[in-house]
């Protein structure tokens, strides 16, 4: 159960969420991964008591440095330096997510890592880019992702106000693609025997999430509308209560094969030849009618019983808006794997999985996260053994 990336050396020096969560998803895939910290540790030690947690707990720490080792360096003393350039000297790839002006008064950029190291493959995530007018400008996920790349508007309904955005979204699918393009850089180091700077940014992360509206915008000059749930141009993708005040939504994408189904679900075979609703054009025309039409039906019943309703149609594509609680008890949330158990001491605590399985080379996560430092005695003394003839 060692995973795909067992032999792997890996040197973090990450801070808060998506240096960390890199590290942390090839930690899982069996890596060997040694996080630098400073003597007052990663800021992200702090996220259990930034959200209140009094039981000794820190969950999204937990979630993104179990199996790594934890080695605390000063960076500003030339000996903490030094000791980072051994562990460098030896490691297949170095991520971080600090900024590069910082890296640079380190000596620790990409051109003096490598210089030392020619085959480490270097991973590095920024705010905005590595060049421009704000390539050296600090960011959160809220600010480059979800705020400045466009994901926050349009996620704002007409005359709302902005929502919130959930912790790490940004940071964790920025440190999947770091994970992804830095095992990518692995292959080509075997065809050329050099390693390489690999690169990620937050602001880029957020433009690939709303792609699909932003690469509509390159190529046509227009945005696709935010929609109204009263109003949607096609209802049969809207999300509608139930009964018992459950959501759910329908995923009606395919209007000849989805549409049918619907008509016979809420029992109106007559919609299919009704002129308000018969065609999609139609049902675009008349979705305010359509949609008020369809909220009195679904109240009729519990979401309990439209769900054996739904069941009956294998056309009618439908989800439940599940509350964290109900994800928990999901019995297909768990068999697709979401639930991984992480050993802590003489016993284990179930966590959620990284979004990726190996098959031939499965993995499984071998600790909890570290406390500070916990590492650095013995890791000082690999570097030791290494250097004694």
């Amino acid at each position: 159960m060692a995973g795909p990336l067992e032999g792997i050396k890996v040197v973090e020096l990450g801070v808060w969420v998506a240096g960390p969560a890199t590290g942390g998803i090839m930690a899982d895939w069996g890596a060997d991964v040694v996080k630098i910290e400073p003597p007052s540790g990663d800021p992200g030690r702090l996220f259990g008591r930034m959200l209140g947690c009094d039981l000794g707990v820190n969950p999204p720490f937990e979630m993104d440095n179990r199996s790594k080792r934890s080695v605390v360096l000063d960076l500003s003393e030339e000996s903490g330096r030094d000791i980072a350039f051994q562990l460098l000297d030896e490691a297949d790839i170095f991520v971080t997510n600090v900024r590069p002006g910082a890296l640079r008064r380190l000596g620790l950029d990409f051109e003096s890592v490598s210089g030392r190291n020619p085959r480490l493959v270097y991973g590095l995530i920024t705010g905005y880019g590595e060049t421009g007018p704000d390539a050296d400008r600090a960011a959160y996920d809220v600010a480059a992702f979800w705020s400045r790349a466009g994901v926050a508007h349009l996620l704002t309904r007409p005359g709302d106000t902005p929502p919130f955005q959930r912790g790490g979204m940004g940071d964790h699918s920025a440190g999947m693609s770091l994970a992804a393009a830095v095992c990518a850089a692995l292959i080509a180091r075997q065809r050329t025997g050099a390693g390489q700077l690999v690169t990620t940014s937050l602001y880029r992360q957020g433009a690939y999430t709303v792609s699909f509206d932003l690469n509509t915008y390159l190529l046509t000059g227009q945005p696709i509308a935010v929609g109204q749930r009263e109003s949607m141009g096609n209802p049969c993708m809207n999300n509608y209560a139930a009964g018992d005040g459950r959501r759910f939504w329908i995923v009606g994408l395919e209007a000849e094969r989805h549409w049918p189904a619907l008509c016979r679900a809420v029992d109106r075979p007559e919609w299919l030849t009704d002129p308000r609703f018969d065609s999609a054009r139609a049902r675009a025309a008349n979705a305010v009618q359509l949609i008020a039409e369809l909220d009195e039906i679904f109240a009729t019943r519990p979401l309990d019983e439209w769900a054996d309703v739904f069941a009956g149609e294998p056309d009618f594509f439908w989800s439940p808006v599940n509350t964290l609680e109900d994800v928990v008890a999901d019995e297909q949330f768990h068999a697709a794997g979401g639930i991984v158990e992480v050993p802590d001491g003489a016993s284990s605590v179930s966590m959620v999985a990284t979004p990726a399985d190996f098959h031939g080379t499965p993995w499984a996560p071998r600790s909890a996260a570290p406390e500070l430092g916990q590492h650095t005695d013995e890791v000082l003394a690999e570097l030791e053994a290494r250097r004694t003839p």
